[in-house]
This record gives C-alpha cells, structure tokens and sequence, in this order.
C-alpha cells in the first residue's frame, strides 16, 4: 500500500463519544477529514447540534446522536442505530469525560462514583457493545482516552481531581487487557494520553497555574486539540495496524522530564 492509502480512511464508519466538543471533536473531524463516515455522541442536544452546524460550514457531516454512556442501555441503543444506519463499525474513539475537583482528604464519595461511572464504566460498556459487532465482522480499532495523570501523579494544588485520575488509569488497565483479549479476533485496543490541553475541563487549572505547567512542559505550551487529529487518524487507520496495547502520549515531553 503507498503511504497515503495507509491513512485513508475511506467507507470505515467511526463512532466517537464526546464528539462534540474539545479534544473528542477535534479527533472526529480528523476521521472526517481522512475519509470516514463519523457519528458523534454526547449529553446534550444543544452540544451536538452546534458541532453538526460547525461542521456543515466546512462541508464535513456528521451524524450526531444524544446519549448518556454511564447508561447500559443508551449505550446499547446508539450502537444499535449506528450499525443499522452504517452497517459496521470500523472505528471506536471514547473520548467522552468528566471530572470533579475537590482536595483527596476531601472528595465527595458521589462524586467520585459519579466520575468513575461516566469515564471508566462508560468506556467500558462502549467497548463492550462495539467489541461484539467488530468481533462478529473480524476487524476494528478502538482509541480510548486516557490522560498523562493516569502515568504520574500531579500536586494536590495543580490538579486536585484524584477520581479522574482512577478513571483514567482503569483506561489504561482496560484498554491493555481487551488489546490481549481480542487480537486474535482482529481488533486493536490503542490509548492516547494527553498532557495539559486548553479544553473547557482544564479551564479553571489553567488560570490558576497555567504558566506554572507551560514552564515545565519542553515544549514551552500547552496542547491544543488540534493536536491530536492526526494521531486519531494514526491509531484507527491501517497504518497502525501492528500496533495495539499501547499508549500513546501526547504531551510536549512532559512526562519525559
């Protein structure tokens, strides 16, 4: 294959969660973008529906459909429509997230509960869902994410957020042992693993303590989203086809200090 058909990503039907806003936008106009046929999934209708009129502007579609992932059976339901609409679905991007900041001496147990449902039950009841139709079809690639707090821990006074970062080190822990369990069914298992990236969750950090991070990020900044639209393209596409169970960090050379 010459290189460029490697990243072409031509009739495979993607499903991203969180699609509609921050970096699950970005990595679903990325997909667009090479060639594929994108639903996003998110909450709120109003979110989904700004992203559909954004992305009709560029003439990129998408077909966006509202869902809760915490919830079984409007995971269920959203997979469902999607392989009735599309017929398969090649790719899988979970980039859906929440979190809640509050000291670790101090954190609400329903929040914390209520973070672990969403990033780290929801990932896995998507898995879970798409796993059984990409198993039944023989192919697949799924890009869950992850962040670099699932690698290192951070001051309590940069990021006290300690039920996100059990939830995205489950991601990680997760996305490794499913990238073993189906191999041999031919669906990769990849993760990416941001840095600090100028989203609507990291506003607050950034004000705070933002020129503190970008001093000792090599880099010099912090990411963007757009940052991460080739290396979503990278992960679901036949270039990375050997490669699964890993976790791809995305951060300035932040954890490489």
């Amino acid at each position: 294959m010459h290189v460029r058909e490697l990243f072409d990503l031509t009739g495979q039907v993607a499903l991203v969660t969180g699609g509609s806003r921050g970096l699950g936008r970005a990595m679903a106009e990325g997909l667009a973008e090479a060639g594929a046929r994108v639903f996003i999934v998110a909450r709120r209708r109003e979110w989904l529906d700004e992203t559909e009129r954004a992305w009709a502007v560029r003439g990129l579609a998408c077909e966006a459909l509202a869902a809760d992932v915490s919830d079984p059976a409007q995971v269920e339901a959203v997979v469902g429509t999607v392989w009735e609409r599309a017929g398969r679905i090649d790719i899988l991007v979970n980039a859906h997230g929440v979190a809640w900041g509050a000291p670790s001496l101090e954190m609400p147990l329903e929040r914390w509960e209520w973070v672990l449902r969403t990033n780290l039950t929801g990932t896995f009841l998507t898995c879970q869902a798409v796993g059984r139709l990409m198993i039944r079809q023989g192919s697949g690639s799924i890009v869950n994410v992850a962040s670099v707090t699932a690698l290192v821990g951070s001051p309590e006074d940069v990021l006290a957020a300690v039920g996100y970062t059990a939830s995205k080190g489950g991601i990680v822990a997760l996305s490794r042992d499913l990238a073993v369990k189906w191999a041999p069914y031919g669906v990769r298992v990849n993760v990416v693993a941001p840095g600090f990236f100028e989203t609507r969750l990291t506003r607050g950090v950034l004000e705070r303590v933002g020129s503190r991070l970008r001093s000792s990020i090599p880099m010099g900044r912090v990411g963007v989203p757009e940052d991460l639209k080739g290396v979503a393209v990278f992960l679901a596409s036949p270039a990375a086809r050997y490669v699964t169970g890993h976790v791809l960090v995305v951060d300035g050379g932040l954890t490489a200090c």
